[in-house]
C-alpha cells in the first residue's frame, strides 16, 4: 500500500482552469508548503502526482525498483506534447527513443531534491506548473546540479494524451496491468491528461484489480447500500419520469409493468410525457390503475407540445425541487423491465448515477456506449461485446447511458442545479445529459450484474396497420411471444398438453386469445374475401380445386410474419410428433378461412397439398359459432369441439383425407398451412 497525503483537500481551486488552458500553479505552492516538512530527509523518496485522473497500477516496490534503475535523484513523466510553450521544444535534449517532453502530472525522487527545487517557486496561484519545472530541466546547469531525468519509455510514469493506441490492457492471473507496446513497458502511474478522461475511467474498469478473469469484478461489493434492515415506510421516495417519445411496441404491457415493481408504492411518485396521439388510448387504458398505485402522478400529454429535452428537464427539476425526493429514476418506454427488484438492486449499487444494463434481444444494441468518438458520438470500446453478452460481469464507468438511469436526489440538487440538463443546442437530450454529468466529474455507471430486461426495437414499427404489434416477431420476438403465443406452448415441447384425437392428428395450444382477435380483425378490415369460387387469380394457373373463403397472408403483407412463426413454433413441434421428419417449414399457400352458414358453411372431402397441415381455431365454438369441425374419413374420426387458439396438425397427402364439417350458425374462423408442399 502507498502512503497518501492529499494537498489542497478541502480548499478553494484559484488554479485557473487547467483543462483549457494554462495554469496549476497553486499545487507547487501547496508542494512547496509541504516539502519543508522533509527538507533534510535524504533517503526518503517521494512521488507527486495529480489526484483526480491518475491510477496507480502497481505498488510500492515496484516503483521504488524502477526509479532506482534510473540512476537519477528526480523523474518526471514525460508526453509528446510542448505544453504550455512549443516554442521551447528545440531546447530539449534530443531523445533518440521514447517521449522527448516534460510532463509535470508526475515525479518522483529524493525529498530533499524535490524540496530544492519547489522552493523556487515565486509565482501565482494559477501561473503554470509544468512551464515551471520546464525551465528548470531546460537548464543544463540545473538540470544536472538536481539530478533530473524524464521517463522517456513510460517505465514509470504513462501520459495518455497522444498514447491512447499504444496501451492497451494486460490480464495476468489476479490483476490486470497497463502495457506500452510501443515500448513494450509496464507502467505504474497511469495519467488521464488533458482530454482522454474517458480513456482512463475505461481503463479505471480493470486496473489495477478491479475486474480480472480469476475473480470478476473484485471492487463491487465494495460500499454497498445496506437496505435490509430498512423498513417499508423508511425506503427512500423515488420519483419516476416515464416518457414515451414515439410509437413503441407493446407499450400497454409497459404500462402494466409500471405496476409490478417490488417497491412501496406509497413512495413512488410517476411522472409520464406521451408525445404520441396514438398511445393515449393506451394510457388512459391503464390509468385508472397507476393512479390508485402511486403516491402521486402527473401527465404530460401531445397537447402540451414538449420537445423530448424539454419533458426530460421538467421530470428531473420534480425531484430536484423536492426535497424529499431521494431518488429519480428515468425510464423510456422502449425498456422492457422484468425484474421487480430493479430499484432496490440499483440504490444497493450506491452510485451517484447508475444505469441498469439492457439490450436488444439477440442483438448487440444497448443503452450505453463504452467510448466515445472524437466528435463525442459513438465508438465501440474494446470490451463492449463481452460487456453486452455478459462474459464479463460487474459495475462500469462508461461515458454514455440512457432509457434507464437512477441518480441521488442530493446529486441534483447540489451538482446539477440548472434546470437545462437536456436541452444543449444542437444535441440530442441523452448526449446532453451525458455531457452535463461528465463536465462536472460525475461518473456514469452501468450494471450487468443482474438481468434487469431488454430493450423494444420500434424500428419497423407500423402504426398505420391496425394491429402492428403482429409484425413484431422478428424484431420483438420476446415480447410478440409473450402477447401471442400460448401459456402453455412450451409444455407441448416438454411432451406435455398436447391431445391425439385421431391416428397421426395432433392438437397442441399454440396462440392467445389475442393473437387470434387480431389476426380475424386485420383479416376482416382488410375485407377482400376471396368467395370460395374455383376461378382464383391469386394462385398460378388461376384455378383452385377445392375453394373456400379465404384471405392470404400475403395479401394483408403478414407472409413473411406468418413463415416466421411457422419456423420458430410449429417446426420444432412437428419434429417432436413425428420423429425422424425435419421441417423446412416452407408453405406457399397461408390462408385464413371463414366458414358461415349463408356462405360456406363446409368443404367438400380432399386431400391438402402439403406434407402437413396446421389448422388453428380462432374463435369460440359454442360462442361465435356452432357445428364446424373436421372429419377424417379414412379413421372415420371427428375434430367437432376445435378450442380457440389450438392447431390442428396432421399429414396433407395420402393418408388423412378429410373434410369441413358444416358451420350450422354464426362465423367460424381457422388458419391454415399447407407446410413443405
Amino acid at each position: 500500500n502507498y502512503t497518501v497525503k492529499t494537498l489542497g483537500l478541502g480548499e478553494d481551486w484559484k488554479g485557473g482552469d487547467v483543462a483549457r488552458t494554462v495554469g496549476g500553479g497553486q499545487k507547487v505552492r501547496w508542494l512547496k508548503a509541504e516539502m519543508k516538512k522533509y527538507a533534510n530527509e535524504e533517503d526518503l523518496i517521494v512521488m507527486f502526482v495529480d489526484s483526480y485522473d491518475v491510477i496507480l497500477a502497481g505498488s510500492p516496490i515496484e516503483v521504488l525498483w524502477k526509479f532506482l534503475q534510473f540512476k537519477s535523484n528526480l523523474v518526471f513523466s514525460a508526453e509528446i506534447f510542448c505544453w504550455p510553450e512549443w516554442s521551447l521544444a528545440e531546447k530539449y535534449p534530443p531523445v533518440s527513443f521514447g517521449k522527448r517532453f516534460l510532463n509535470s502530472g508526475g515525479f518522483i525522487g529524493y525529498a530533499h531534491v524535490i524540496n530544492r527545487i519547489v522552493q523556487l517557486w515565486k509565482y501565482k496561484d494559477d501561473d503554470d506548473d509544468q512551464l515551471f519545472y520546464t525551465r528548470i530541466y531546460l537548464d543544463p546547469a540545473l538540470r544536472e546540479k538536481y539530478g533530473i531525468t524524464l521517463d522517456h519509455t513510460s517505465k514509470i510514469f504513462q501520459n495518455l494524451n497522444g498514447a491512447i493506441e499504444e496501451v492497451v490492457l494486460k490480464f495476468e492471473q489476479t490483476r490486470v496491468r497497463a502495457r506500452n507496446v510501443a515500448y513494450d513497458t509496464l507502467p505504474v502511474v497511469v495519467h488521464g491528461n488533458g482530454p482522454t478522461k474517458l480513456q482512463l475511467n475505461y481503463l479505471g474498469n480493470y486496473i489495477p484489480n478491479a475486474w480480472t478473469y480469476e475473480g470478476g469484478c473484485e471492487v463491487c461489493d465494495d460500499d454497498l447500500l445496506d437496505m435490509s434492515d430498512i423498513p417499508e415506510e423508511s425506503y427512500p421516495r423515488v420519483l419516476l419520469g416515464v416518457f414515451i417519445e414515439k410509437p413503441i411496441p407493446f407499450l400497454p404491457q409497459f404500462l402494466q409493468r409500471l405496476l409490478t415493481l417490488d417497491y412501496p408504492y406509497s413512495h413512488l411518485s410517476l411522472f409520464i410525457h406521451n408525445h404520441e396521439v396514438y398511445h393515449e388510448p393506451h394510457i388512459q387504458a391503464e390509468w385508472d390503475q397507476l393512479r390508485k398505485a402511486f403516491d402521486t402522478i402527473k401527465l404530460i400529454g401531445p397537447e402540451e407540445d414538449l420537445s423530448e429535452g424539454e419533458a426530460r428537464d421538467m421530470a428531473m427539476d420534480l425531484c430536484r425541487q423536492d426535497l424529499t425526493c431521494d431518488y429519480y429514476f428515468s425510464l423510456d418506454a422502449d425498456v422492457v423491465v422484468t425484474n421487480p427488484e430493479i430499484l432496490q438492486i440499483l440504490m444497493q449499487e450506491n452510485k451517484y448515477v447508475i444505469a441498469p444494463m439492457v439490450s436488444r434481444y439477440g442483438k448487440l444494441w444497448s443503452n450505453f456506449w463504452g467510448a466515445l468518438s472524437p466528435d463525442e458520438y459513438y465508438a465501440r470500446s474494446e470490451d463492449y461485446v463481452e460487456l453486452v453478452q455478459g462474459k464479463r460481469i460487474g459495475v462500469w464507468n462508461v461515458p454514455y447511458i440512457s432509457q434507464a438511469y437512477l441518480l441521488k436526489g442530493e446529486i441534483l440538487r447540489q451538482e446539477l442545479p440548472q434546470r437545462n440538463i437536456f436541452t444543449l443546442e444542437d444535441t440530442d437530450p441523452d448526449m446532453a445529459f451525458c455531457k452535463s454529468v461528465r463536465e462536472k466529474g460525475i461518473f456514469l455507471h452501468i450494471s450487468n450484474r443482474d438481468d434487469f430486461g431488454r430493450l423494444i426495437s420500434s424500428t419497423r414499427y407500423n402504426i398505420s396497420r391496425l394491429h402492428p404489434e403482429l409484425w413484431q416477431i422478428s424484431e420483438n420476438p420476446l415480447d410478440w411471444q409473450e402477447k401471442y403465443i400460448h401459456e402453455n406452448y412450451s409444455h407441448v415441447l416438454e411432451g406435455e398438453f398436447f391431445e391425439q384425437p385421431c391416428p397421426d392428428v395432433y392438437w397442441f395450444p399454440v396462440f392467445t386469445d389475442q393473437m387470434c382477435d387480431d389476426l380475424v380483425e386485420e383479416a376482416e378490415h382488410f375485407g377482400q374475401w376471396s368467395g370460395g369460387k374455383h376461378e382464383d387469380t391469386r394462385l398460378v394457373g388461376g384455378y383452385e380445386n377445392v375453394p373456400t373463403v379465404d384471405i392470404h397472408m400475403n395479401q394483408i403483407g403478414f407472409e413473411k410474419e406468418w413463415l416466421q412463426f411457422l419456423q420458430d413454433y410449429i417446426a420444432p413441434v412437428t419434429e417432436k410428433f413425428y420423429p425422424g421428419y425435419h421441417t423446412k417449414a416452407r408453405a406457399i399457400m397461408n390462408f385464413m378461412v371463414r366458414y358461415r352458414p349463408d356462405e360456406q358453411p363446409s368443404l367438400r372431402p380432399h386431400h391438402d397439398s402439403s406434407t402437413f397441415t396446421i389448422n388453428v381455431a380462432l374463435n369460440h365454438k359454442g360462442i361465435d359459432y356452432k357445428g364446424g369441425g373436421c372429419r377424417f374419413l379414412r379413421y372415420n374420426c371427428n375434430v367437432e369441439s376445435p378450442r380457440k387458439g389450438w392447431s390442428l396438425i396432421h399429414p396433407g397427402r395420402l393418408t388423412h383425407y378429410h373434410e369441413g364439417l358444416p358451420t350450422t350458425w354464426g362465423t367460424r374462423y381457422i388458419m391454415v398451412s399447407f407446410v413443405d408442399p
